[in-house]
């Protein structure tokens, strides 16, 4: 070890610790809204970048045609939940939102796809159909027991995960992919080399964190959000969507999945299960940030990135477990913190 190496180090772990904040955001997100641990937030990963590695390549990726089926879904359960009480509108609204938008969607694909195709058009189109995913899942899979407790939630988003963990074996294959880089620039600091690619990081990175904070503070959606995220039955109350809230949560992380992964495949290749682990630790940092605390999160992340890369050079064989060791000492201290609780008798 010397100072050079440990530049490096630093380097790589802030880069990864950069993606791990943002996945970690974005579960902090879900959880205060709606109180879902979103498991499924590693796919969102993995069909962002995989979709979007499909493109590149000329390839219509399956996640557009399971984005068309999870609309029928949502529409038929849409039409079965207000079947006492149908119009119109609701109708018309459905089939716009359920049925209209990812088939075309899917057509916008079909259209545009090829090896020509620039790479801002395959990083939307890769976008569009994520958003679209976890739109259809919170309704789909959240939203009909959106009131029950939160280990049936927990239930469910475990039971998601592996469902979408399946489908992107179906999807994408056993075998990895790698994308074009979204930029070839390069910047030297010294020893350090900083490509586009790590830029884009960093900057993503920081310029979600600071309009997440324009977007809770200033808005009245964000102030909708976090009403809910405080008490959804005073929400509801006072007449906030708290249902609307749920999918604008979902569609935020999907988006912001979607973006980690397709910030890292350039990196590296990407399978169909990689984002469970990058997921599990963008969820370290959350709970460290005690799923509640959007800067203490970003902080944590940067500290988990850091701690993996001294840990690959130190440690490689046990560099996950050193990593999710980290969780430990914040769940004891946690726990000896919160006010006991007696069990109630029967």
């Amino acid at each position: 070890m010397n100072t050079t190496i440990m530049l490096f180090l630093l380097q790589d772990g802030i880069t990864n610790g950069a993606i791990y904040a943002l996945l970690g955001l974005a579960l902090v997100l879900v959880f205060a809204v709606t109180r879902v641990i979103l498991i499924p937030q590693g796919e969102f990963v993995t069909y962002g970048a995989l979709s979007y590695a499909m493109l590149a390549t000329g390839q219509v990726p399956g996640t557009a045609r399971l984005a068309v089926a999870m609309g029928l879904v949502a529409f038929a359960l849409d039409l079965f939940f207000a079947r006492n009480a149908l119009h119109v509108r609701l109708v018309i609204r459905s089939v716009a939102l359920n049925i209209a938008f990812p088939v075309a969607l899917l057509g916008l694909v079909y259209a545009l796809v090829g090896p020509g195709t620039p790479i801002a058009v395959n990083i939307a189109l890769a976008l569009l159909i994520v958003a679209a995913i976890g739109l259809f899942l919170y309704r789909i899979a959240f939203q009909p027991i959106a009131h029950t407790s939160v280990l049936v939630l927990l239930i469910a988003s475990v039971g998601c995960h592996l469902a979408l963990q399946g489908l992107g074996l179906v999807f994408f294959g056993a075998e990895g992919l790698r994308a074009p880089a979204l930029s070839n620039a390069a910047v030297t600091a010294g020893p350090l080399r900083f490509t586009g690619q790590s830029l884009a990081v960093y900057g993503l990175t920081i310029g979600f964190i600071v309009a997440l904070w324009l977007f809770f503070g200033y808005t009245k959606t964000g102030k909708a959000l976090r009403a809910t995220a405080v008490n959804r039955l005073g929400a509801r109350l006072v007449g906030i969507r708290t249902t609307l809230s749920g999918q604008i949560a979902f569609l935020l992380a999907s988006v912001i999945g979607a973006i980690s992964g397709i910030l890292i495949v350039p990196i590296t290749t990407l399978y169909y299960d990689t984002g469970f682990l990058i997921g599990l630790k963008g969820f370290i940092a959350a709970i460290i940030g005690g799923l509640v605390s959007y800067p203490l999160t970003a902080v944590a992340a940067i500290v988990v990135g850091i701690v993996e890369a001294f840990s690959s050079f130190y440690a490689s064989n046990f560099k996950e477990v050193i990593v999710f060791t980290l969780i430990l000492p914040v769940l004891v201290l946690r726990s000896l913190a919160a006010p006991e609780v007696e069990e109630e008798k029967d």
